[in-house]
């Protein structure tokens, strides 16, 4: 059994978005309710947290300085101090409910974040978008016909993307073109069973296999390049929501996780519920993307 140590007390409603910054040795992620983005020092323990009027929805390094971010409403860029953002673009519709969620930088250094629908009617809603934020700061739509757009990660050798639709437990896979940040050739690699929790947030270790955190499954599922599952890692919180490599050789795993849907007598009997999680899974990962723009 892999032990999993709770490795910050944060209690985050929704906790989100792992990435692990190389060069300042440091974990960052999102508290997407919070409006807030972490960061965590593990040689020192020192933290930080910046407050955002808008929530910012998930991270990616950038190759000149700070961050590529997808916030609720589009795209920015954050200097990784300042509580302010530069706004690149709003492409989400005016429609109620609707927001951006997960993201990633890709090989090719573009930036690549999809949209959800949080109505009551979610699950009768597949109409998520999957967006491309090139280096000249173009947007373009990429996919549509999601329910929560989710996890989004590539293979080491580049050529195959996957993506999450978390409602129908399904991460696709695609050709993914890194010259031209082109995908095509959508399948089913993995299909969750019913009652075994949703996929949530995913990363990708470097031997190709695919980590994917199991909201209300209590587990982050290890699976090879095929879709086979092979492992499963237990946490004591019912919700993680997303997972990342990180620490000087990527070889620790660390966990978001989140208390939202949790009711009082459920929060009581999951005290860690929102906390940051890490584990030693035997295996390393790859280093993050960085955005051109």
């Amino acid at each position: 059994m892999v032990d999993v140590e709770r490795v910050i007390d944060c209690q985050h409603e929704l906790g989100e978005g792992p990435i692990w910054h190389g060069a300042e040795s440091a974990l960052y992620w999102v508290d997407i309710r919070g409006k807030s983005v972490e960061r965590y020092e593990p040689a020192s323990g020192h933290r930080r947290s910046v407050r955002f009027q808008t929530a910012v929805t998930a991270l990616g390094l950038r190759a000149e300085n700070g961050f590529v971010v997808a916030t609720e409403n589009g795209f920015a860029i954050w200097d990784g101090a300042s509580v302010s953002l530069d706004v690149i673009a709003h492409p989400k519709r005016d429609e109620a409910g609707v927001r951006f969620n997960d993201g990633g930088v890709g090989p090719g250094g573009e930036y690549w974040a999809g949209t959800m629908y949080e109505g009551p009617e979610v699950a009768d809603t597949p109409d998520g978008r999957l967006y491309r934020l090139d280096a000249e700061r173009r947007v373009t739509e990429m996919e549509r016909g999601l329910t929560i757009s989710n996890g989004i990660g590539w293979s080491p050798d580049r050529h195959t993307m996957y993506v999450t639709d978390t409602l129908p437990g399904i991460i696709y896979a695609y050709d993914y073109d890194a010259e031209a940040g082109e995908i095509e050739n959508r399948r089913v690699l993995i299909q969750v069973p019913e009652g075994e929790g949703f996929p949530d947030g995913l990363t990708v270790d470097s031997q190709g296999c695919i980590w994917s955190a199991r909201w209300g499954g209590s587990k982050v599922a290890k699976y090879s390049p095929s879709g086979e599952l092979l492992d499963e890692l237990s946490l004591p919180v019912p919700h993680p929501t997303s997972c990342a490599f990180g620490g000087e050789e990527l070889n620790q795993l660390y966990i978001t996780s989140a208390w939202m849907a949790l009711d009082e007598a459920q929060r009581a009997h999951y005290p860690l519920a929102g906390d940051v999680f890490r584990a030693d899974v035997g295996v390393r990962g790859l280093p993050a993307h960085t955005f051109r723009g």
